[in-house]
């Protein structure tokens, strides 16, 4: 049940069937037949005083009264206040159209609109211009000119009035326009506020301030122009109505409906306007006088009228209209006689109706004086049986009630449209009222009920929408921080998925705005101090946004661990990072060469432990962008190395590896490309030192292989240097010892005082320890073999693999190698035997220029050997410009870029010479199969005179196959491949 708006009693006991008759006809509009009548109440017996009639419409009022606080969308009209009855009736029913109903802004669902009335308003407005007395001055096609003239000038829509109304209504017009802009419920106002949602959402209040007021003047200035112009008028419901009903086919030069298509709008608008033209020609005719002109406009304006209410409960529409309004809008005629022009509406109404067979939502309650006939009068044919205000004789029946009339009035209703009935009127319903029921006084408590609004009123209602936008808001916010959070450029609206977040860092390639080093101040050691970290990302940036759209180019990503939890465990990806950026600048900037380089740099997090997540993120962008031709980087060997090289692989991506050196990758990867010298070719050199150390040892001396076993850093070049080091250890002949292993603490250290105890306190003490773990583990491992009891004061040797070139320790890392400790290790980057000395001065001026303005400039070392300088003497550097330079030149036939596939293809063919390291190439090397060439070093480092100083035993450059042997080497070999003990 709703809630009670209204109760109260008419005071006459004829308004109770009535009343009665009415809730039916009101509350069951959805239940009842689709059918509303015209219910006209009627004295059945002339009053001189006129009490009678005056209780009918009292009757009325008292409906009118009770139904109005329920939210029923109604109108009273009291005549039309024309000189004649046409007039009269046109302007009731331009009141219909043109005038607010009553509750219109508090009912169910928003105000009726009348488009088909205004289009029918506006031909009446521009009727003048073919009226009667110009049809003496021009001729029909000037007459129908003038009138097309004028409604173009009108828009198609009827005129606010004279130029002092249209002054006046300037401001309400504005207002209406803004209030369509910012009013939720239309699709502007929700369009509008979708996107400042969105602008808050994504820029925060200033970005949807200044967006919200072009937005707002955008969406105003549409507004303005649809209101004054509609765009696509012959597109119109109204429009396309209006050339289309048969009810003006006979008035049109080709009646044919078909004449308008909305495909064809040549062919429509000719058909409209020769519609318009017939139209104005009657409207025109009627203001003259001629009464069939007049019939017909008045017919036409009240067939407009229904259409419009029946578009108004259109099933099937969008907004669901037909389920928000469960009620029929109600017109109210208190006194309707013949010279008001109310008689004439009633008739026309039922009129239209039957001619029209079609039905429509109004429901229209009058009062007719009982000294009104229905039915006009016609002299040449009285009706002496009629009582003067019977409209039929089957009304004799006057015992039937309000209901029961309804009830007869329904089942008759379709035999009384029939032809052979054209006398009656058959959508008026006639409820006699007796004297006696008008004359008594005592009448029943009546009350009323808040009209319910349906569930569907929530689509498009304000209240829905603004709950709909709240939600939309939240939902844009929170997704907006989800992607945020997850994305390294996330947003509600575009979000670039080529980089995630994962533990606060950026994981995957950085396209757009992501920037992985920004902020990070480590700076490039000896001669490259205060070139920072951000500095070189920033030069890459520069670099890439120097390349035109049209420059042919190719696109090389460097993968590694470009963030790490301290800016000082980026020194790897930063080192490596400079090298590609020098290539980068070399090819780019130094030579000009015609296919430009494109770095785009991807991270997979410290240690590498995300290379996987980073890996797909590469192979997808490489599948949308065909200039990525390779990888360059991947130069840590993790438990994932391969399954994400494999995945690059399927992305038909090269990787040209620098500091990597599993073994196994070549052998199981086609697409695996390493500068690097493996595991194995590392153990095979090193043999050679080892060999004559374990001849030099009396009563065959032990040697021990002491390991970090792999655990949450996923880390697999200790578990292949630990397999490689004992099987050299025992080839070198030193008799096996226990191996040993150890793990990292929860803070990252090395946790050696149980295994280095092991080895130290074992009969005897291994003369021999292979090292299989990492760079920074080194100084802890020195510090126990320099203190434990058995290896303290011990002459020990120590072999490890290539990782400690990444230590500085003659920058001032903290190491301090035992005095009777020897420390040999490998180094993958020979550079003193290539000797390219004009590379390290080109790089270090290159470098210098990234500096800040002002900034100091630190001098190379020893320019004569400048690869000796800390800025390059670990190598990362240079090992990184070569595999850069490798895949750039296979990557390019001539001065025509390549695609990865060929790149991948031509990676076999070509040798570059003359880099850093020597000659680089993988000629003659087939797929899944050991890769040979590699340069490399082996190291010595010792304590000596308070200082750790490092030597170059004997090595070979990239390029060469030449073994290494012991002195004395065989005749006319490279001194370098000759390794001798101090």
């Amino acid at each position: 049940m709703g809630r009670r708006v209204w109760t109260g009693s008419a005071g006459v006991e004829a308004a109770d069937a009535v009343f009665a008759l009415m809730r039916r006809l009101i509350d069951g509009f959805r239940a009842n037949p689709p059918v509303t009548p015209l219910v006209v109440l009627q004295a059945t017996e002339e009053d001189a005083t006129g009490t009678l009639d005056r209780r009918v419409a009292q009757v009325v009022e008292f409906v009118r009264q009770s139904q109005q606080p329920r939210g029923l969308i109604a109108k009273r009209l009291d005549g039309g206040g024309g000189p004649d009855p046409y007039s009269s009736a046109v302007d009731m029913v331009r009141q219909l159209c043109e005038h607010p109903w009553d509750n219109a802004r508090q009912s169910q669902y928003k105000p009726f609109s009348f488009p088909r009335s205004r289009l029918l308003r506006a031909i009446e407005q521009a009727a003048p211009e073919v009226g009667t007395e110009v049809t003496t001055v021009w001729t029909a096609a000037e007459r129908r000119e003038r009138l097309m003239r004028r409604l173009a000038e009108l828009r198609w829509r009827p005129d606010g009035g004279s130029a002092g109304e249209e002054g006046r209504r300037r401001i309400p017009v504005l207002a209406e326009t803004v209030g369509a802009v910012a009013n939720p419920s239309g699709f502007v106002g929700a369009m509008f506020i979708a996107c400042l949602s969105v602008l808050l959402g994504e820029g925060g209040w200033r970005t949807a301030l200044w967006g919200g007021a072009l937005a707002l003047a955008m969406f105003g200035l549409v507004h303005l122009l649809a209101r004054s112009a509609p765009p696509l008028l012959w597109l119109r419901r109204a429009t396309r109505w209006f050339a289309t009903t048969t009810f003006l086919a006979p008035l049109s030069d080709r009646p044919a409906a078909a004449d308008w298509s909305r495909w064809r709008p040549a062919k429509s608008w000719e058909t409209i306007r020769g519609r318009a033209f017939a139209v104005a020609q009657q409207v025109a005719a009627a203001q003259a006088g001629d009464p069939t002109a007049r019939q017909l406009h008045l017919e036409l304006r009240v067939l407009a009228l229904l259409e419009d209410l029946r578009e108004n409960f259109r099933p099937r529409a969008l907004d669901l209209r037909h389920r928000k309004r469960t009620v029929p809008p109600v017109v109210y005629l208190p006194r309707v006689t013949e010279e008001d022009g109310g008689l004439l509406l009633l008739r026309t109404i039922s009129d239209v109706r039957s001619r029209r067979s079609e039905v429509d939502p109004l429901l229209v309650l009058a009062a007719v004086p009982a000294s009104e006939r229905l039915r006009p009068r016609i002299p040449a044919a009285p009706e002496p049986a009629d009582l003067p205000g019977r409209p039929d004789a089957d009304d004799e029946e006057e015992a039937f009630g309000a209901d029961a009339r309804y009830q007869r009035w329904v089942t008759n209703l379709n035999a009384g449209q029939s032809p052979g009935r054209a006398a009656t009127l058959p959508w008026i319903l006639y409820i006699p009222m007796p004297g006696d029921e008008l004359r008594h006084r005592r009448s029943a408590q009546h009350s009323t009920d808040r009209i319910r609004r349906t569930p569907a009123w929530l689509l498009w209602s304000r209240p829905c929408l603004a709950v709909v936008l709240a939600l939309g808001l939240a939902a844009g916010f929170l997704g907006n921080h989800y992607l945020a959070g997850r994305y390294c450029e996330g947003r509600l609206l575009g979000s670039n998925t080529d980089s995630v977040r994962h533990g606060g860092h950026c994981v995957g390639v950085a396209t757009g705005n992501v920037r992985l080093a920004q902020g990070n101040a480590l700076s490039l050691s000896g001669a490259g101090k205060g070139v920072t970290f951000d500095a070189v990302e920033r030069a890459i940036r520069a670099e890439n946004a120097a390349i035109g759209p049209r420059d042919a180019h190719v696109t090389i990503v460097y993968a590694g661990p470009v963030t790490a939890a301290r800016q000082a465990d980026t020194r790897k990806g930063l080192e490596e990072i400079t090298g590609v950026y020098l290539y980068q600048h070399y090819a780019n900037v130094s030579t000009d060469q015609p296919t430009k380089i494109k770095v785009l740099l991807a991270n997979a997090d410290q240690n590498m432990l995300h290379v996987i997540p980073m890996a797909r993120h590469i192979a997808d962008l490489a599948r949308r962008d065909r200039s990525v031709v390779g990888v360059v980087g991947m130069g840590r060997d993790t438990t994932e190395t391969e399954q994400a090289a494999r995945i690059l692989k399927g992305a038909g991506l090269p990787v040209v590896s620098t500091t990597n050196s599993g073994s196994h990758l070549a052998r199981r990867l086609s697409n695996w490309f390493g500068l690097a010298a493996t595991d194995e070719e590392e153990a095979d050199a090193l043999l050679v030192v080892a060999r004559q150390l374990a001849a030099r040892e009396k009563g065959g001396a032990q040697g021990a292989v002491l390991s970090r076993s792999v655990g949450s850093e996923k880390d697999f070049y200790t578990t292949e240097q630990a397999r490689v080091g004992k099987h050299m250890l025992a080839e070198a002949g030193f008799a096996p010892a226990p191996s040993r292993t150890y793990r990292l603490s929860a803070e990252g250290e090395p946790e050696l005082t149980t295994p280095i105890g092991d080895i130290c306190g074992s009969q005897p003490v291994p003369k021999a320890l292979y090292f299989a773990g990492r760079v920074e583990d080194v100084p802890n491992l020195m510090s126990q073999l320099g203190s434990t009891p058995g290896c303290s004061g011990r002459g020990i040797t120590v072999f490890t693999g290539d990782d400690l070139t990444k230590s500085n320790y003659e920058e001032g890392e903290a190491l301090r190698i035992p005095d009777e400790v020897t420390l040999y290790h490998f180094a993958l980057a020979p550079m003193d035997l290539a000797a390219t000395t004009g590379f390290y001065i080109d790089a270090h001026r290159v470098l210098m220029e990234l500096l800040p303005a002002g900034a100091r400039r630190t001098a190379l070392a020893d320019p004569a050997r400048p690869w000796t300088d800390a800025l390059f003497s670990n190598g990362q550097t240079v090992l990184s410009y070569s595999a850069t330079a490798v895949l750039y030149r296979a990557a390019r036939n001539g001065d025509v870029p390549q695609t990865a596939a060929e790149t991948w293809a031509d990676l076999r063919w070509h040798p570059v010479p003359n880099l850093p390291v020597g000659t680089v190439g993988f000629a003659g090397s087939r797929p899944y199969a050991e890769q040979r060439g590699h340069g490399y070093e082996i190291v010595r480092v010792s304590y000596d005179g308070g200082e750790v100083r490092s030597v170059n035993v004997c090595g070979r450059p990239a390029g060469s196959v030449a073994p290494l042997t012991a002195p004395p080497g065989p005749g006319g070999a490279d001194p370098h491949t000759i390794c001798r003990l101090s």
